[in-house]
C-alpha cells in the first residue's frame, strides 16, 4: 500500500509540475502528513525528482498536512486551480520556511495570472 501512496504522491507532483513549470527545479524537501480518521501518515519528499520515502523527515524545510481524502481526489483529477482552492479552504496546511513559502506563492500566483491572461486572449467561438 505504501508504494502505491508513492505512486499518487509522485502523480500529483507531476500534475502540478506539468501546471507550473518554473517549480520544476526547485530543489526542496518537504514532509508531507496524510490525515486520516486516527492516523497519519508521513512522507519525505525530495525534489527535483521526486524521491519519495515513507518516514517522518528531519531535513523538512516545508510541512504540508492535508486530509487523505482530499489528497486522494486533488492527486486524480486537481488542477492547480483546484490545489489552490484547497489550500484557501483551509483543506491543505502548509507550514515551515515563510520565504519557501512565499516564493512558492508567488511563482504560482504568477502562473495563475497566466492562464487566465490566455484565456482571456482566446477568441470565443461565436467570434
Amino acid at each position: 500500500m505504501a508504494s502505491d501512496t508513492k505512486t499518487v504522491i509522485a502523480e500529483a507532483i507531476a500534475r502540478v509540475l506539468a501546471e507550473v513549470p518554473a517549480l520544476i527545479n526547485l530543489k526542496l524537501i518537504f514532509a508531507l502528513e496524510l490525515r486520516s480518521k486516527g492516523d497519519v501518515q508521513h512522507y519525505r519528499v525530495e525534489l527535483p525528482g521526486p524521491k519519495i520515502e515513507k518516514l517522518v523527515p528531519d531535513d523538512a524545510r516545508i510541512r504540508v498536512e492535508v486530509q487523505r481524502p482530499v489528497f486522494n481526489e486533488m492527486a486524480e483529477k486537481g488542477t492547480l486551480k483546484a490545489w489552490h482552492a484547497a489550500y484557501d479552504r483551509g483543506d491543505l496546511k502548509a507550514s515551515g520556511n515563510e520565504q519557501i513559502l512565499k516564493l512558492i506563492a508567488q511563482v504560482v500566483g504568477r502562473q495563475e495570472e497566466r492562464a487566465r491572461t490566455r484565456k482571456a486572449r482566446q477568441p470565443s467561438a461565436g467570434n
